[in-house]
């Protein structure tokens, strides 16, 4: 039986980056529908225990790149762990994301996809309005229609945060199957599990 899975993600997220083909390639194998948001984490971080990169410790600065190095190596993805333009806005490209979502979420899901490319392995600012139109260009998506509904896209964004919130949602990528929730990109084996049950 086909599932539905409900991927919150952020688009400045190496970890979603790293994630991100890879559910889209388990829907495709087993018929699932996924839901993306793309949530924001300065909402949902302060709300449930969580700490932004910038305040964390050394340790597990130290830590998070050696795990983006072994990942990076493990499935040999182009991802530089040091990307020029991070941290990043990603305001206006989840609101992209989200307009999109109104019309094809398959199209959302791409056009996520190309902007998760776009700073972890392509050098590229997803903060810039030029960098967002040349994506949806390459995607051939309308991107200045999309930027339109930028303020009413945000404002949505902001209340489905909140609901990622009571929903079980500390952190991203995650993904949520029958109310189970999995939460990172190193979690999709045990989803999948679930899915071709």
């Amino acid at each position: 039986m086909a599932s539905t899975i409900d991927y919150y993600l952020s688009l400045a997220s190496p970890w979603s980056y790293i994630g991100h083909d890879r559910l889209v390639n388990i829907a495709n194998s087993y018929n699932c529908r996924i839901n993306i948001y793309a949530v924001d984490l300065s909402v949902i971080l302060p709300a449930t225990g969580g700490v932004p990169l910038p305040k964390r410790s050394q340790q597990r600065k130290d830590y998070r790149m050696q795990e983006l190095r072994r990942w990076r190596d493990y499935l040999r993805l182009p991802l530089n762990i040091e990307p020029r333009y991070f941290p990043v806005i990603d305001e206006m490209a989840a609101a992209m994301v989200l307009a999109l979502r109104e019309e094809d979420q398959t199209a959302a899901l791409n056009f996520a996809g190309l902007c998760l490319k776009a700073v972890w392995a392509d050098e590229l600012d997803i903060g810039e309005r030029s960098t967002l139109l040349d994506l949806a260009k390459e995607q051939g998506v309308d991107g200045e229609a999309l930027l339109t509904k930028k303020e009413s896209m945000l404002s949505i964004r902001k209340s489905e945060s909140e609901m990622a919130i009571s929903k079980g949602i500390y952190g991203v990528p995650s993904y949520v199957v029958n109310k189970e929730v999995f939460w990172g990109q190193d979690r999709l084996d045990f989803l999948e599990r679930l899915v071709t049950k």
